[in-house]
């Protein structure tokens, strides 16, 4: 784990636990993060907890990966001038409509961030309008592959996307199509 993200990490903790009128269960008990949380490192594979993105979204409005704490999350790296990309929205659109309000047994609903390494603005917001992308998390600093976003991800071809789980732990990479929507069943929490 980066050493900013942990000192960030527990000093948020400690000045949580000071606070008096910080939330606690209904015991009184002060919140701990679980151990197994914290020991968590970063990083873009498979069981590590995926990199902290800030990236503005397509209205101007600076959005945080880790907003979307508690969801599930598919990542998405994609570009408007990318045919593959392109193809592959309609199975977003998809699963975003039919995953996005449901229970799941590693969190609670299901978003997309879909990071666009663009770096023409009015292409950009014209391939979302036309491909129904209706999610708010639509997401470019327009620096294309020098978005620092793709340099921490290691993005060398689009596109790529990340599965998360309720903790922002990478769960799946690259679903696309039918995995997508495989996946995402497999996760849903069953009724008793």
């Amino acid at each position: 784990m980066k050493y900013t993200t942990l000192i960030s990490l527990v000093a948020g903790i400690l000045f949580l636990s000071s606070c008096k009128n910080a939330s606690t269960p209904e015991n009184g008990a002060a919140y701990k993060v679980p151990e197994e949380i914290l020991a968590i490192p970063e990083g873009v594979t498979y069981g590590l907890r995926a990199p902290e993105i800030e990236l503005p979204s397509i209205n101007g409005e600076t959005m945080k990966l880790s907003d979307l704490q508690g969801r599930i999350v598919l990542l998405d790296f994609w570009a408007a001038w990318c045919n593959p990309c392109r193809m592959e929205n309609p199975n977003l659109v998809k699963a975003y409509a039919k995953y996005h309000d449901v229970s799941f047994t590693e969190g609670e609903g299901f978003e997309i961030v879909s990071v666009s390494i663009d770096r023409n603005e009015s292409a950009w917001k014209k391939a979302v309008e036309e491909d129904n992308l209706s999610w708010p998390y639509q997401l470019s600093d327009l620096e294309g592959a020098k978005s620092k976003a793709a340099i921490d991800y290691g993005i060398t071809m689009i596109p790529t996307n990340f599965l998360l789980d309720k903790n922002g732990v990478i769960i799946a990479t690259n679903l696309r199509g039918e995995l997508l929507e495989e996946k995402l069943e497999s996760l849903v929490k069953q009724e008793k």
